[in-house]
């Protein structure tokens, strides 16, 4: 057997490094027995395929034969695909903040034989430079160290630990207002850039949840103010270079102000998240911009990250032929070229093209500087573009990371559901129906859904991001469709949320099930990351799933873990939006109910109202709704045509028999 052991591996980011020289390991027991036998240190290496800076490691130091010979002489080598173990990796990049630096991948940790991080960094240099020191200074300081200093690590490992389960209790419980979030939307809205959208600074990132935390707060209170924040900032991200123009989607993040150089890689939770904030936008302010972006990015879903079985691929690589962003950019010349010079002038007004470039002397299309775009010179445009489009599609691609993750496809199916709900575009809901079924029958072994799947291989068990991104996806086609089936899948997740994942002290959850392989920690977290807090993710299902299942017990699993997390969103809003939005939810939510024979013209109606604060249920009578539902009542006094019921607050509305009314009886019910 070779001495590397990736070879064998489904992951594709394990995969590239199969024919590196360094003896890797694969995260597992025999990794760790093998450290405990040589008694050697482990040096453990965590990226995913789309990191850049992963991939410039792995050039300078993995594929050296010199650096791989002392990581072979002196550790055991473990290679983890973040995306594979994101609870790996939660654990080991708290370990590196703990120790006072900054996360970022490459993460590069150095364990003892059990597991217990003794010290790390990020990315390290083959040679000293940046700052930084060199990768093999580091290897024979850190064995020296392992070898000659052995109570000062066990002192390190000791202390990170306890600093790491200290982190992972959540603050003390208190409780927050609908005031609070009103004043917490205020705070974080002056943060924003005036002049260019986002939090102020660099590098800049999406920011979904706090993008919908001021949208929510814009319109639970009227002030339009905070609701433009977020449109200028879709705006803004929408025409700069973050955006692909050509072939739509949004890249990971931007590395000046302004959204115009990106860090190119595509990641399909970005893409979900933002697909809904858009199409909160378009139906809000009618803005074609945004239709057209929502649009072109789920074009982009279906052409490049469908797998042949329906679901999503996980992410496309910044990096082709080795550069980052190759594949993206442009000259002047290659773009007259495809277009004559007549055609390539008129393009060139609108996005940014110059002889000498606006980027490294290469081309990043955008719009940031041009102004409104008439839907006219819109059409005229796209043939333009997919002339260009044509002519990138014959370049050497970036790599595609086409394993399914449960949880980055949960959102995306959401967001499909949602978004073709609210804007009528049933191809969107029905691509969301089509990857529910692909993810729940390719990921679900003996009831268990598990979290990554690649050429035949699933990871078991999956994590409580998995659970509660698939309740969300379930809830999300069940509301837009009726399926049934949906909404027991839905069920069904939480439930195993509950049995194998709740932490008992807290009522929140833990990341890892407790069926799972024990890590040296087990991995709880609060805050939101590049994608929402899995336990506010959970809390919103299950306050949504109480509404359609008439189970209070649903709706106090929810409140527990609004509790539980209440005290840390309170010291710091900024990373628990998600948190805070579920709040509004919950004191917010309307549950919009259709009964009888016309419920399905209802029910169309009340899915075109925004669905941050509705939930929508149908039924053929009062007697086919839940036993505990709010609007059961109510509804046994439907005309025999079928009406809807609008219930907010444990209150029910008389019968509202003109679709046209819902949006209004929703604002009076709410005061």
């Amino acid at each position: 057997m070779s001495e590397n052991r990736l070879a064998a591996e489904t992951s594709p980011y394990l995969i590239q490094h199969k024919d590196n020289p360094v003896h890797w390991w694969p995260w597992g027991p025999e990794a760790f027995a093998q450290a405990k036998a040589s008694g050697k240190p482990i040096l453990l290496s965590v990226g995913y395929a789309a990191c850049h800076w992963c991939h410039v490691m792995a050039h300078e130091s993995f594929e050296d034969r010199d650096v791989a010979a002392v990581m072979n002489e002196l550790f055991v080598n473990i290679k983890v695909d973040r995306e594979e173990r994101p609870d790996v990796d939660q654990i080991y990049m708290g370990a590196l903040q703990q120790l006072g630096e900054q996360g970022g991948w490459p993460l590069t940790m150095f364990l003892t034989p059990e597991g217990a991080p003794f010290w790390g960094g990020t990315y390290f240099p083959k040679t000293a430079k940046y700052g930084r020191p060199g990768f093999t200074d580091v290897l024979f300081q850190v064995s020296r160290a392992y070898g000659e200093s052995p109570d000062k690590v066990a002192h390190n490992t000791d202390a990170i630990l306890t600093r790491l389960q200290a982190a992972a209790r959540p603050a003390g419980k208190t409780v927050l207002a609908l005031a609070d979030l009103d004043k917490a939307a205020g705070q974080i809205a002056g943060l924003f850039d005036r002049a260019h959208g986002g939090l102020r600074g660099a590098p800049k990132f999406p920011q979904s949840g706090l993008l919908e935390l001021l949208w929510r707060a814009g319109t639970r209170t009227g002030d339009e103010h905070l609701k433009a924040v977020t449109a200028f900032t879709l705006n803004r991200m929408c025409e700069g270079g973050i955006y692909d123009h050509l072939g739509g989607g949004f890249s990971r993040y931007s590395v000046d102000e302004m959204w115009l150089v990106p860090h190119f890689e595509k990641m399909l939770y970005d893409n979900a998240q933002l697909l809904e904030l858009l199409a909160l936008a378009y139906a809000e302010t009618g803005d074609e911009l945004f239709l057209t972006r929502a649009r072109e990015t789920v074009g982009w879903l279906k052409r490049e990250m469908l797998t042949p079985e329906g679901a999503f691929a996980a992410s496309l690589d910044a990096d082709s032929e080795g550069h980052e962003g190759k594949f993206y950019v442009w000259t002047a010349e290659e773009i007259v070229s495809v277009l004559g010079r007549a055609d390539a002038e008129e393009f060139a007004a609108f996005y940014d093209v110059s002889d000498e470039g606006n980027w490294e002397g290469s081309i990043i299309l955008n719009r940031t500087k041009f102004g409104d775009v008439s839907m006219v010179e819109e059409a005229r445009l796209g043939a333009l573009k997919a002339k260009l489009q044509a002519a990138r599609e014959k370049r050497v691609r970036p790599g595609l990371d086409d394993k399914v993750l449960a949880d980055w496809n949960g959102l995306m199916i959401a967001a499909l559901a949602r978004a073709g709900a609210l804007l009528d575009e049933p191809e969107w809901v029905e691509l969301a129906a089509r990857a529910f079924r692909a993810v729940t029958h390719l990921m679900v072994k003996d009831g268990v859904l598990g979290h990554s799947y690649r050429a035949g291989k699933l990871l078991l068990p999956g994590l409580a991001s998995d659970l509660a991104a698939m309740a969300r996806a379930g809830i999300a086609l069940h509301e837009a469709t009726g399926d049934a089936d949906a909404l027991e899948a839905a069920t069904a997740f939480v439930e195993t949320l509950e049995r194998d994942h709740l932490d008992p002290e807290t009522g929140a959850y833990f990341l890892t099930s407790a069926a799972a392989d024990a890590l040296v920690v087990r991995p709880f977290s609060t805050l939101d990351e590049a994608l929402p807090n899995y336990n506010a993710v959970a809390a919103d299902a299950l306050i949504r799933l109480a509404v359609l299942t008439g189970r209070d017990d649903l709706r106090s699993r929810g409140d527990r873990i609004i509790a539980a997390l209440s005290g840390d969103a309170a010291q710091n809003p900024l990373a628990h939006a998600s948190l805070l939005n579920v709040l509004d939810t919950r004191l917010r939510l309307a549950e919009i109910v259709a009964v009888g024979p016309a419920r399905a013209t209802f029910a169309d109606a009340a899915l075109r109202l925004p669905f941050l604060d509705r939930v929508v249920v149908r039924a053929g009578d009062a007697a086919a709704l839940p036993a505990g539902s709010l609007a059961r009542a109510r509804a046994e006094s439907a005309p025999p045509e079928g009406a809807a019921f609008v219930c907010v607050a444990e209150r029910c509305s008389l019968p509202v028999t003109d679709p046209e009314d819902l949006a209004g009886v929703i604002r009076d019910m709410r005061g």
